[in-house]
């Protein structure tokens, strides 16, 4: 069939991925960036990949395609540039500054008894200087950068903030870019607490992705995406147990949007959830002694896992005990115990007693667990199964769900305090037109204004914050800046109960890691077992490299973010019972903590907490 009658078919058109997530970071070069995933599991990327030739951090860049359907809503094929004409229209702001302060997400009942949500900045008179607002760029040529297409001009009271830039590939692809990191504050005023510093901005940003397209003489309608740009992510090989993807998934199915599943795949549903865990092992010592290499819950260890992939009565109890170890928030348990061992939004210094203290799977993935245990389920385990590395490895008609769930898996679902990518309104049907696909709202329908504080019903209300969004809608709820919040991901706030879980979204702010010194110490095979043993189960702290105490550490990750290690796949050891054939290490570090030094900066990190929920 030629392109042309492929062409006759396409009645409408959609850009994807739906939500693209881009990430800053400090490399100015010009090839200092990477594309963010684009396939749910691609290929490691080789050590140093993640730094540019001068070591400074690559910015993740959010790439989108539009892709044309037919009128039973198929896909027919990507249209790109060489045979479409289309224009890319991209608008960023951050409002962080002009929005309110993060307490508590206010969709749990907890948040009636929090301190209340005031304005960041009250007593700035002049609202519409706190927000950081270049205007729209746009697009319309392949291979196109430059100056035209930075989004320069956006001033936090008087300061220039550029916040990214649009270029296109050599097909007229769309790469939104981030900004470089840079926070700072007015007068110097150094950084106090972990998401609301008045007189502070940052250049994180979020808004629409648009595209005009004509095929031939045929103007075709074009559903519109969002970018969200980020904090880096420092394990670029990792998944949170409830990634965002489930999360959405989940939102969907019960908003009747999706079908509900009632059999799960092995391979597809339930292993993905158990890797996650093991997966863990390099970003936190306590999961790396639950789930890790060797542990008693190794999920990685083929021979453990086909058991547990195995159907009917022989290993029936062991699906059933691994399904109950999970979480579900129904049975009202608030143990620590259960798994995952994440914290939850409500999570306390001390924990309260209630189950949103700690992160629980999403009711669809709590379901297909059940029905695996039940001995309901597709055995397809297949320890060779290589998913695509590549998006060209994708057959083009599932192109753009792959882009869809790609870009949010790697985003994070864990507590939403306030989180890492995105916060609790995502959680929220209203916002979205389909599956995955945010509500954008018109210029003719103003957001109402809220006034000095934001109230739990205000924040819930028809049309309000949680309905259609704006440029800068999605970033406003997250920490400023976002380095402090990042910074103060801890795990293990009660050390009488565990100095290391539970833990703040592991997945992307390591909390304990395998260092390069030890992992040397484990590769050399001419040193004692006993030496290099001691190595391989040896984490460190990876905040280390932000020295001693918890204020100077939130000061010291303004500029130093980049200096933080990257954790990155090497080579392991084959056929060795005590190592595994690949290892995740940290790429650089600072100097160990003293314990005493270890002590003091948690301790002053709980004293600026003041024990309250509204800290962590």
């Amino acid at each position: 069939m030629t392109t042309i009658h492929l062409d006759d078919r396409i009645v409408s058109a959609k850009i994807h991925p739906a939500i693209g997530i881009a990430r800053v970071g400090n490399s100015t070069k010009n090839d200092g960036f990477y594309i963010g995933p684009q396939v749910v599991n691609p290929k490691p990327e080789a050590p140093g990949f993640y730094r540019d030739s001068c070591g400074a951090l690559k910015r993740e860049v959010a790439e989108f395609r539009i892709y044309g359907y037919d009128a039973q809503g198929k896909v027919v094929r990507e249209l790109t540039m060489d045979d479409a004409s289309i224009e890319w229209q991209v608008e960023l702001a951050n409002h962080k500054a002009a929005w309110y302060n993060f307490e508590l997400a206010l969709d749990i009942p907890e948040a009636a008894t929090a301190p209340a949500t005031t304005l960041r900045n009250a007593n700035i008179k002049d609202r519409a200087s706190l927000s950081i607002t270049p205007g729209l760029r746009s697009v319309n040529q392949p291979s196109a950068e430059g100056t035209a297409y930075h989004f320069n001009g956006g001033e936090f009271c008087g300061i220039e903030v550029p916040l990214g830039e649009l270029r296109t590939d050599t097909q007229g692809r769309l790469r939104v870019f981030g900004g470089l990191g840079k926070s700072a504050s007015l007068g110097g005023c150094p950084p106090t607490t972990f998401a609301n510093n008045d007189n502070w901005y940052d250049d994180t940003s979020d808004g629409p992705v648009r595209a005009t397209l004509k095929i031939g003489e045929r103007e075709i309608d074009v559903a519109p995406a969002w970018v969200v740009v980020a904090p880096p992510n420092y394990g670029p090989q990792q998944k949170s147990v409830r990634t965002m993807y489930a999360l959405m998934t989940d939102l969907a199915i019960r908003a009747g949007q999706l079908p509900v599943p009632t059999k799960p795949s092995f391979q597809r549903d339930i292993f993905p959830i158990l890797k996650a865990m093991s997966d863990l092992q390099w970003m936190n010592a306590g999961f790396s002694a639950g789930f890790g290499f060797g542990a008693p819950n190794d999920f990685l260890n083929i021979e453990y896992l086909e058991k547990l992939a195995t159907p009917g009565d022989t290993y029936a109890e062991l699906r059933r005990v691994t399904a109950n170890a999970f979480r579900n928030p129904a049975d009202g348990d608030v143990s620590m115990k259960l798994w995952p061992w994440v914290y939850g939004d409500a999570m306390d210094i001390p924990m309260p007693p209630t189950p949103r203290a700690m992160t629980a799977l999403t009711e669809t993935q709590l379901a297909l667990l059940g029905y695996w245990a039940d001995g309901h389920f597709v055995a397809d385990f297949d320890p060779n199964f290589k998913s695509p590395s590549k998006l060209a490895d994708v057959h083009v008609c599932e192109q753009p769900a792959m882009l869809d769930r790609a870009a949010l898996e790697f985003c994070l679902a864990d507590a939403f305090h306030p989180g890492c990518e995105m916060t609790w309104p995502v959680r929220h049907a209203s916002m979205y037109s389909e599956p995955y696909r945010w509500r954008h709202r018109e210029k003719t329908n103003p957001e109402p204004h809220f006034g000095s504080t934001l109230t739990p019903q205000d924040a819930l209300s028809y049309n309000g914050p949680l309905w259609a969004q704006s440029p800068g809608s999605i970033t406003r709820w997250m920490a400023i800046p976002w380095q402090t919040d990042t910074a103060s991901c801890r795990s293990g706030y009660d050390r009488a109960y565990d100095p290391y879980l539970p833990t703040f979204w592991p997945a992307r702010v390591p909390n304990q890691v395998l260092s390069e010194q030890d992992y040397n110490t484990v590769m050399n095979e001419s040193l004692p077992r006993e030496k290099r043993l001691a190595a391989f189960n040896n984490r460190q702290d990876w905040d280390r490299t932000l020295g001693a105490g918890y204020m100077n550490q939130i000061a010291n990750m303004i500029d130093g973010f980049p200096d933080m290690g990257i954790v990155e796949v090497r080579k392991g050891i084959d056929d060795d019972p005590d190592f595994p054939r690949v290892m995740q290490v940290e790429d650089r570090g600072g100097e160990a903590m003293t314990h005493a030094e270890r002590l003091e900066t948690d301790s002053e990190m709980r004293d600026v907490a003041g024990c309250s929920i509204s800290q962590k």
